[in-house]
């Protein structure tokens, strides 16, 4: 009913497209991701230009302890704001709804490069996290819609372009940005590519309006969140702001623990659950959820404490350590390309998970090694081996969720797969940022003495320019203490992604589908919606 629709208003179907004119609709899909892509730019590059940047941000507004809350209150904000924006576009469209957290995500740039102090730049960092969970997963699930996972293959190149342009590019912008304009506009930047994205999405992106009388579930959003964030308030507090045993970090374990068994015997009741869970019942899509968290937890500390390192310990500027994460980003790129080619023409995907699995714990453990007299050559080894990890799992986990589920739950597992990395990235910056910090102040107060804590509490420039100035014996106790607290970060990273070896040998390989895309019927929806249209260029 939906093609006679389509039909009917002058457009063609996507199959009659493909049938009947396959150039045409090749092209026609390569400019729909465009504007996704661009669109998906908005969140990587912010990332990674905010990660390179944090040091002179903290410098600026103060305090080291608040150095992981800045990225932490992004991520519990996205986590948070993902099942409900991927609802939204089940429910009324997906392209209101991702057009919709385009403008949120910019306000609360506009509004982090106007903060004055770190309170404002959480609270106004959460801001565009909210905008932010509604990115990827809307990117996500419109290209699940247009394209079968057997031939997204054939558009991965596009994605690995602009995924190099974002992580490549992001660093150097962010560095470049820091140096001559001031670490503000590592936000205001965030704006005119926002709005091209705009003007792109609603130009090229054509999807049906959707009515539903389905009501969102506020309940299970709000148990999730409180579980959440209870959870991570643990592991942010615990053994620095307060005693794992104290009496603050109990009721906070108590309230995640209860809203989380809360939430899960919920969503069993729920008419429209915020996390159906009968989309666990694939082993395929429960296993690629807990990949996707771990490699999120792996790749948001490495991106954060690298550059920390490189500049405090091995004396690059913000542009500078921005170039010298290309061995992994540029590792990480071109086995994702490869990846994705690879499972197209064959089919065939299990490997890439086990070789990710075993080249990521082996760069983790070699980062562990580094010290104050690790050179740049060496340390770039080791990210391109931990890039080459995470580019054979970073594609792979979205398309094998996607093929493990009916199209009617194209959208909950975009949105779910999205959640559990976006969950992972949250702990991880959370887990290692707090270990980080304790075992810095540890270094710190055994090699100097609380003078030289106070005096690089006082300083707290972290960029190379500002260690300069320090007195040279706190200068070298704070550069032995971040060496120090990134072998800690990172070896216990290399111990958690043992977790995702284990799980990738237990992957069965599901063939990929390559029939048309359905959309949802009468039946499934509660109306009638025509058929997602491209527009023809």
């Amino acid at each position: 009913m939906a093609d006679t629709k389509a039909a009917s208003a002058g457009q063609e179907s996507p199959e009659r497209v493909s049938g009947e004119q396959p150039d045409k609709k090749q092209r026609s899909v390569r400019v729909v991701l465009l504007a996704l892509m661009i669109a998906m730019m908005l969140a990587m590059l912010d990332n990674m230009i905010v990660g390179t940047a944090m040091p002179t941000i903290v410098g600026e507004l103060g305090g080291l302890q608040h150095l992981s809350w800045v990225v932490t209150g992004y991520t519990l904000a996205t986590a948070a704001s993902t099942p409900i924006w991927g609802k939204l576009g089940d429910m009324y469209g997906r392209k209101g709804a991702f057009m919709t957290s385009i403008v949120i995500f910019l306000i609360g740039s506009a509004l982090s490069g106007m903060a004055q102090n770190m309170g404002e730049l959480i609270g106004f960092r959460a801001v565009q996290g909210l905008g932010a969970g509604g990115l990827m997963v809307g990117v996500m699930a419109i290209i699940g819609d247009l394209v079968p996972p057997r031939e997204r293959g054939k558009y991965q190149g596009m994605m690995a372009g602009v995924m190099a342009l974002a992580m490549i590019g992001g660093p150097l912008v962010g560095g470049t940005i820091t140096d001559n304009w001031g670490w503000r506009w590592s936000f205001y930047i965030n704006l005119p590519l926002g709005a091209v994205a705009l003007l792109l999405i609603s130009a090229v992106l054509h999807l049906p309006k959707k009515r539903t009388k389905a009501r969102i579930d506020y309940l299970g959003a709000a148990l999730l969140t409180v579980g959440i964030t209870s959870i991570v308030l643990v592991t942010t507090w615990g053994g620095t702001e307060y005693a794992w045993t104290s009496a603050r970090i109990m009721e906070l374990t108590a309230i995640g623990v209860v809203a989380l068994v809360g939430f899960v015997f919920w969503q069993t009741k729920a008419a429209e659950p915020v996390l159906p869970l009968h989309i666990f019942r694939s082993r395929n899509f429960t296993l690629m959820s807990v990949i996707g968290f771990i490699t999120g937890f792996v790749m948001f500390g490495a991106t954060l404490f690298l550059p920390l390192y490189q500049q405090s310990v091995q004396g690059a500027s913000a542009t500078n350590s921005g170039l010298l994460l290309l061995p992994m980003l540029g590792a990480m790129l071109v086995t994702s390309m490869v990846a994705g080619r690879v499972t197209t023409n064959s089919g065939r995907y299990k490997v890439f998970p086990i070789v990710g699995a075993a080249l990521m714990i082996t760069g983790l453990y070699l980062l562990s090694l580094m010290d104050t007299g690790t050179s740049r050559f060496t340390s770039g080894v080791y990210m391109a081996v931990l890039g080459l990890g995470m580019g054979c799992l970073m594609q792979i986990t979205m398309l094998v969720a996607q093929n493990s589920v009916e199209m009617k739950d194209m959208g909950v597992a975009s949105s779910s797969t999205t959640l559990f990395r976006t969950l992972g990235s949250s702990f991880g910056v959370a887990i290692m940022g707090a270990l980080f910090n304790q075992r810095v102040q540890d270094v710190m107060a055994e090699r100097g003495g609380s003078l030289a804590a106070k005096m690089t509490e006082k300083s707290a420039q972290l960029d190379a320019a500002s260690l300069a100035k320090l007195p040279a014996p706190v200068r070298e106790a704070y550069q032995h203490a971040v060496s120090a607290g990134t072998h800690s970060a990172f070896l216990l990273g290399a111990v958690i992604a043992v977790i995702v070896l284990a799980a990738a040998l237990f992957v069965k390989e599901v063939p990929l589908k390559s029939g048309p895309q359905k959309t949802e019927t009468a039946a499934d929806s509660g109306d009638t919606a025509p058929a997602p249209v491209i527009e023809a260029v």
